[in-house]
């Protein structure tokens, strides 16, 4: 790794799913020397796909660090999946580059994949060049697919092809192949800088000395996004492509600064310079087989040595660690030195995560956070056998180490684990590691909602628990008055005991078998929440009564009240907001409503419409992949808990019935 950062190129590869970004990977890595024989993802030979789930399936499902030369320019850039399910590694490789190659396929044009990564590059303004990659299938026009871009992305969309099929030649290079397209990117370029546009008014030209550095310029404040096209797979339109990467994309010197904040929590920008203080951000974990736990960070400014140490200012630490290597797929290169620009990894730290900002003692200072989406696919998980359940734990937090858009819990009420990610492929991808890497299997299921009951009015109830046996007897009496809470305040207890009616030392034992009998449930075997309970009569043997007599009597007390106050089921309910398109509006709110949801509320986000909607859990579980049918895989979602409702009877009694059958099928 070199201390010239204007030598330096940091990007990434990104684009709908088998739009063929490996395939740009591996032949640029295969153009500029870096391998001896060009791999193709079709014969799992690529370097970039090295997990054995990503051959098999022939696809990538995690971030790739991959490195070149290319004439005396460092290349380091990121391949990535384009799959939804794994757009977290977009997400989080988007930090730690300077721009973004985007691939667009030229027979299915923009997809949902291309969407979503020009949404994710646009919110961090980075600079972009599109690649229109597969030009030698049939039915394929370079043209097309330029205007599609333009549609569905950017107007700034700008051909640099001065010939249209698969071996391009750019037209900066040669103007004399179309000079109309030569003055129109000079036009383009003109606009953007209010000097160069008076001068272009005035003479109708520029010169190469004053174009060339505001066409830089222009790319790198996403004024203008170049476009070429060629095939991945036959190298073709990849020399064209190296060359724009180290002639109009940014260097990392002339990267944007990042915004950082110091301990005294003002603004600082950290800027892209070697003769600074060290400072990066760790955007990725990966868990190798034979080094243990890799952390993946960006340089942004200054330098790192092996075999030293580093402040973690998102936990306030220090990490001391060894050596420090470059990545290239699955191998490590060891390296003495990394600077500004640099993506570099470092093994086995102790307490540094995804996210963390680390640098030198002398500027603490600390990067934004990235914000990954949050899951919106949930499953529970069984263990298959006693010893998988062993293995459990530890390969989950490893596998959630690795991926912050999976995520565990145990359900409190349920006592069920639950595993959550992005859809039904992403979670079904992190079960299969568990098996294959860490020999833990398990069964998915859907996980249980976490249902509670309560009463809908007012009752007075009494019960006598009375036992004789011959020695010492049990007696209990309490009349107590249930009535309902409002929602949310649990439960409360109080005693209107007078006159010694029951002593007061067998009060918390009236308490006591309430709260016993509310954990069980009525209905359905569910927890009671929302009630009061007031005790305020009852009797009591001098010999007979006990502890447990008046447990027994209170909870059978408030069984009784449950027969006869109109106890309902309560069910979870969802604060859902979904976005897309508004084409699908009609449909996403009809649908809605089949969940028995309510519309809350619409509004406009950029091209999006997004609605507010209450939907119960309960049909919430397969929405993943009901609204990625609907919409095309254009619309996603988020939710967060809101509140418990009533269940409508007409769907409890069914929840009721199926518990009821099960406990009588245990006690067969």
């Amino acid at each position: 790794m070199s201390s010239d950062i204007t030598k330096k190129r940091t990007f990434l590869l990104c684009g709908h799913a088998q739009s063929g970004k490996t395939s740009v990977a591996e032949a640029i890595l295969f153009k500029a020397g870096a391998l001896s024989r060009l791999g193709k993802v079709v014969n799992a030979t690529s370097i970039s796909d090295y997990e054995d789930d990503e051959k098999e399936r022939k696809s990538s499902i995690n971030l790739s660090v991959l490195n070149a030369k290319y004439k005396a320019n460092s290349l380091q850039f990121i391949d990535t999946p384009g799959y939804l399910d794994f757009i977290g590694e977009l997400v989080t490789s988007s930090r730690a580059i300077d721009f973004a190659i985007i691939v667009v396929d030229a027979v299915e044009g923009v997809g949902v994949g291309t969407e979503k990564a020009w949404d994710i590059l646009r919110k961090d303004n980075v600079p972009c060049l599109f690649f229109i990659n597969k030009l030698d299938k049939e039915s394929t026009d370079y043209k097309n697919t330029l205007e599609d871009i333009k549609q569905s992305l950017t107007k700034k969309a700008t051909s640099l092809a001065a010939a249209e099929g698969k071996a391009q030649v750019s037209i900066l290079e040669n103007k004399d192949k179309d000079a109309a397209l030569y003055n129109k990117i000079v036009e383009i370029v003109a606009e953007s800088d209010d000097a160069l546009c008076e001068k272009y008014l005035e003479t109708g030209s520029l010169e190469d000395s004053e174009f060339e550095p505001a066409f830089r310029k222009a790319i790198l404040n996403s004024q203008v996004f170049p476009v070429i096209g060629g095939v991945a797979i036959e190298s073709e339109g990849i020399g064209l492509l190296l060359n724009l990467i180290i002639t109009i994309m940014p260097s990392v010197a002339e990267s944007l600064p990042r915004k950082a904040k110091n301990k005294a929590g003002k603004d600082v920008m950290i800027e892209p310079k070697v003769d600074v203080p060290f400072c990066a951000q760790v955007f990725k974990t990966i868990i190798d087989p034979f080094v243990g736990q890799l952390t993946v960070f960006r340089v942004f400014s200054g330098k790192l040595n092996s075999n030293t140490s580093f402040l973690n200012t998102t936990k306030d630490t220090k990490e001391k660690f060894g050596q420090l290597y470059a990545l290239q797929g699955k191998q490590q290169i060891s390296q003495e030195t990394v600077w500004a620009g640099d993506i570099a990894a470092v093994a086995k730290l102790r307490d540094t995560q995804t996210q963390d900002t680390i640098c030198d003692f002398t500027r603490a200072v600390e990067l934004d956070s990235i914000i990954f989406p949050l899951p919106a696919y949930s499953a529970s998980v069984k263990p298959k056998t006693r010893q998988d359940e062993d293995k459990i734990s530890s390969a989950l937090l490893r596998l959630t180490s690795e991926d912050p858009t999976c995520s565990t819990s145990r359900d409190a009420q349920t006592k069920e684990l639950i595993i959550s990610g992005m859809g039904e492929l992403h979670i079904n991808v992190i079960i299969e590691r568990m098996r294959r890497k860490y020999h833990a299997n398990v069964d998915l299921g859907t996980p249980k909602v976490p249902y509670l009951e309560t009463i809908s009015k007012t009752i007075q109830v009494s019960h006598k628990y009375k036992k004789q046996t011959g020695g010492k007897g049990q007696y209990g009496d309490v009349s107590i008055k249930v009535e309902p809470l409002e929602k949310g305040k649990s439960f409360e207890f109080v005693n209107e005991i007078k006159g010694g009616a029951i002593p007061r030392n067998f009060i918390p034992s009236v308490e006591k078998g309430i709260r016993k009998a509310m954990k069980q449930g009525f209905l359905a075997g569910y927890p009671i929440v929302d009630i009061r309970v007031t005790l305020f009569d009852g009797s009591y043997h001098a010999v007979d009564s006990s502890d447990m007599a008046f447990q027994i009597a209170s909870s059978m007390a408030l069984k009784k009240a449950f027969e006869q106050a109109g106890s309902v089921l309560l069910e979870p309910v969802m604060n859902v907001e979904i976005a897309a398109p508004e084409e699908f509006m009609g449909q996403i709110t009809g649908d809605i409503n089949s969940r028995r949801g309510k519309v809350l509320g619409m509004e406009v986000k950029g091209k999006n419409e997004t609605v507010k909607a209450h939907i119960p859990l309960a049909e919430m579980f397969k929405y993943t992949s009901d609204l990625r049918s609907v919409t095309g895989g254009r619309g996603s979602y988020s939710m967060t808990f809101d509140c418990y409702e009533i269940v409508p009877a007409r769907v409890s009694q069914p929840i009721i019935d199926k518990v009821k059958k099960l406990k009588q099928e245990e006690h067969v």
